[in-house]
């Protein structure tokens, strides 16, 4: 099972917009961008809906059927563990294996010793085509970056091989994920981890590192975007060369965990993936729920209502919201809005301030990330939330529809 060029993960919280999102990457495939939709969700928000990964599955199998879609589609295990992924088994058939908790791990000294011995022709100066200057890769390297992500790796190949000996080797789609991590991997460690990848025998067709910067949830990139684009054309020609140094799978690609509005790197992005004619994965799975509640405010009334008490009781519980998501927002408590303040808004003030345009006078980072990860307080809300999502399904599948091809797909593909 191979996944195509271009992939893009279209998570969805409650289940609610498979069509809409669908609608867009339809859109795409018609001004001549065929992507293949990755409908994506992870145990955390499994655990937090009480959903299922069958009904990820579900969801997508009805959104495909219901638009007579004939691309390639998947559902995909989002940041899996060995602990969890046994529920995602039937259902999934793409696996992100989430090890940057493993990331400094200790490791057997023999088997760091025995990963230095095989890279020993790696060792002085490594030259990568495309690279104008040489790596330069004292043995020192070699053997902090097997210390740093040896046991991270084994970890990663621990995993695939339960979900291979269930699935079958070539029944699914594999991505490795680093991301979630305050210290960047460099273009050279990114090599040696790729040879970790192939001495484990695990065929990634994603890998998705952590680049400098921060990748704040729902937010623009924050960081210096010059830096990125050297990074990220350096990652791509690396992993160019470790799939003809390692017999990794040929089409292996970078996977951008996005945190879902990167707008300032999408140019860069597109830039260099057309200039050496490579693939990409992007998640934007956390902007489905933002554009829930954005539909649910414009529909005004109780929705409005509804979702202004959403925000009132996530700024009580914020502690408890936002540590889950430590390494991936950053929220200045003095510029959000108070209960009193939101209260008094009407249907374009909320959703303007929660709405991602850069520039606009409304727009507030600050109370955009709280709402992001504020869904907890949504799914506690039980059928009062769903049966408004029915009630509103149009305004808000054109919310959900307009953000992601208008926002993301136009942007990340130059259409």
């Amino acid at each position: 099972m191979k996944i195509g060029k271009y992939s893009l993960g279209i998570g969805d919280r409650f289940g609610h917009q498979g069509e809409a999102q669908l609608r867009a990457v339809i859109r795409a495939a018609e001004l001549g961008v065929g992507i293949d939709p990755v409908w994506n969700k992870s145990n955390r928000e499994h655990t937090y809906i009480h959903s299922q990964p069958q009904d990820t599955r579900t969801e997508a199998d009805a959104a495909v059927k219901s638009l007579s879609f004939k691309g390639r589609y998947f559902v995909d295990a989002d940041h899996i563990n060995i602990s969890n992924v046994q529920g995602f088994i039937l259902a999934s058939d793409f696996f992100t294996l989430d090890v940057a908790g493993k990331i400094g791990t200790e490791s057997n000294p023999e088997d760091i010793q025995a990963f230095i011995g095989s890279c020993t022709k790696y060792s002085g100066t490594l030259n990568i085509p495309g690279i104008t200057n040489a790596l330069e890769v004292p043995e020192k390297l070699i053997f902090e970056t097997g210390q740093k992500f040896l046991a991270a790796i084994s970890e990663a190949g621990r995993i695939y091989k339960y979900i291979a000996d269930q699935k079958g080797s070539g029944n699914f789609v594999t991505e490795v994920s680093m991301d979630e991590v305050e210290s960047p991997q460099t273009p050279v460690e990114l090599f040696f981890i790729l040879k970790m990848i192939a001495d484990q025998g695990i065929p990634a067709q994603t890998i998705a590192p952590k680049f400098t910067g921060r990748f704040n949830k729902g937010v623009n990139y924050a960081g210096d975007v010059k830096q990125f684009s050297r990074e990220f054309e350096e990652d791509v020609l690396v992993i160019d060369y470790a799939i003809q140094e390692f017999g990794l799978p040929d089409n292996l690609k970078l996977s951008v965990h996005s945190g879902s509005d990167k707008f300032s790197i999408y140019p860069e992005i597109s830039r260099i993936i057309k200039k050496y004619d490579k693939g990409i994965h992007v998640k934007t799975a956390g902007t489905t729920w933002l554009e829930e509640v954005i539909g649910l405010a414009l529909a005004g009334g109780e929705a409005l209502d509804l979702v202004k008490q959403f925000y009132i009781e996530a700024l009580s519980r914020q502690q408890e919201l936002c540590a889950p998501y430590a390494d991936v927002i950053d929220i200045k408590q003095d510029e959000l809005p108070s209960s009193e303040e939101v209260l008094k808004w009407d249907s374009e003030k909320f959703a303007n301030t929660l709405r991602h345009i850069p520039g606009h006078v409304d727009y507030n980072p600050n109370f955009r990330q709280l709402i992001h990860v504020g869904y907890k307080i949504a799914a506690e809300s039980g059928a009062k939330y769903l049966g408004l999502l029915i009630q509103h399904k149009e305004i808000i599948g054109s919310c959900v529809e307009e953000n992601l091809f208008d926002r993301h797909l136009k942007r990340l593909f130059d259409l």
